[in-house]
Formats: structure tokens, sequence, C-alpha cells
């Protein structure tokens, strides 16, 4: 009696199968069992140190992709296996400064984050010096003709001139990894009374598309070896 007792609670936690409407249900919550399990991806915040990981072959070697997501992430993992999954080995997530973008800022809040965040080109000397001469005690005065726009400020010890905001202005913020040239961009500097200032993007996102190909560049340059014995496919 008790041997058929076990056998019935047995038979009630079998799974069943029931097929409707050419789709097959069971009548439990089922559960995959992978063939490989998932492993947790390394978090690295620079490029190089995601091609000492795939050259030293440290977790085995297999084919490996890189995939340039954006400019500020890089992933690595394997081909699909049988089960059609692929596992993520190594992220690489670029370390930024905060840059304020697409709103006004306190003037000397402004000066700072130039000269910290932004690689050193013409028109950062230009905007720097523009900026740093504005009248500090009856604010910014401005004529504005919808493309440019002239302010009022120090052009002596005492005297006060008109100098004309170059707009747009190109500049290379920091907004990729550290190892890859920054891309220059367009932005529309804007001056408001008060001595505020505002950085507004200005072209469609392109410097995008340029990060993603310096990354894929320095890749390809650092992993050439990987890539010409077909261990290691680039792409963005």
């Amino acid at each position: 009696m008790l041997k058929e007792f076990v056998s019935y609670l047995l038979e009630l936690k079998r799974p069943e199968t029931i097929e409707s409407a050419g789709k097959v249900y069971s009548t439990n919550q089922l559960y995959r069992l992978d063939k490989e399990q998932e492993v947790g991806a390394i978090n690295v915040r620079s490029l190089s140190g995601l091609v000492d990981y795939v050259k030293s072959n440290f977790d085995h070697e297999r084919h490996l992709m890189i995939h340039v997501e954006s400019p500020t992430k890089v992933n690595v993992f394997d081909a699909l296996n049988e089960s059609n999954d692929r596992r993520v080995y190594i992220k690489a997530s670029a370390m930024l400064p905060s840059i304020t973008f697409e709103r006004y800022i306190d003037r000397e809040e402004f000066q700072i984050m130039l000269q910290a965040c932004f690689v050193t080109n013409e028109h950062k000397a230009t905007v720097i010096k523009v900026i740093s001469s504005i009248v500090e005690d009856s604010g910014v005065t401005t004529t504005d003709d919808g493309i440019s726009q002239r302010v009022t400020a120090k052009t002596g010890i005492a005297t006060v001139g008109n100098v004309e905001l170059p707009n747009p202005v190109n500049l290379k913020p920091f907004r990729t990894f550290a190892e890859v040239s920054q891309p220059e961009s367009e932005f529309v500097l804007r001056l408001k009374e008060g001595g505020r200032v505002g950085l507004f993007e200005a072209d469609g996102g392109a410097w995008e598309l340029n990060a993603m190909s310096n990354i894929a560049e320095y890749l390809e340059k650092e992993l050439h070896n990987e890539i010409l014995g077909k261990k290691v496919v680039i792409i963005d």
C-alpha cells in the first residue's frame, strides 16, 4: 500500500504536456537547464584592460567578438553555442567627467568645466578668453542676430569693448575612452544676462559614430595578431 501511495505522489509531480491549437503546453512550470551556465562578466574601465584580457587567453581560447556598443561601452562575448546562447566575458565602461550640455550654468562653473573636461584646441582658448573678460559689475550685455552674439567685455584694464563670440564653436570634450582621440564636434555657445553660459550640441550626434570608429581602430591596432589568427572579430 505504501509503495502504491509513493508512486501516486510521484505521478502527481510528473509534468504532462498537452497539445492544443498546434501549441504544446505543460501542466507544470518548467525551467530550462542550460548546457553552459552564464558567467559573471568582468567590468573594467579602460580599453587597455579589455585588450590585456583578450590577449591573455585567461579563461579559454574560444573565438571572440568585440562589440563597440557606444562611445562609452565595449563588450566581449563568444559565439553561439548549441543552445543558441552566448556568454559575455568582459565589459569596458569609460570613466568620464561630468559635463553640462543643453542648459545654462554659472560663468565660473563653465570656465572650470571647459578647462578641466575639454581637450585644448583653438576654439577652447578663444571661448575661455571671451568668457573670462565679461564685465562683472553690470552683467553681460549682448546683441544677437540669431547666428552670432556680441558681448560687452573688457579689452584693457578699465576699458570696455565689443567682442564677437564664434558660433558654432568646435570643441573636444572628454566623451569616450582616454586611449582614443576625443572627437571634435560643433556646439552653439550662448550667453545670458547675469553671466550665465550654455553649450548646445549642434552636430546631430555625428560625434558618436566618430568615437566608435576611433575605438574600433584602436582595438584593431592593439589586437592585430589576434584578428589575423581569426581569434577576434570587431564590430561597431
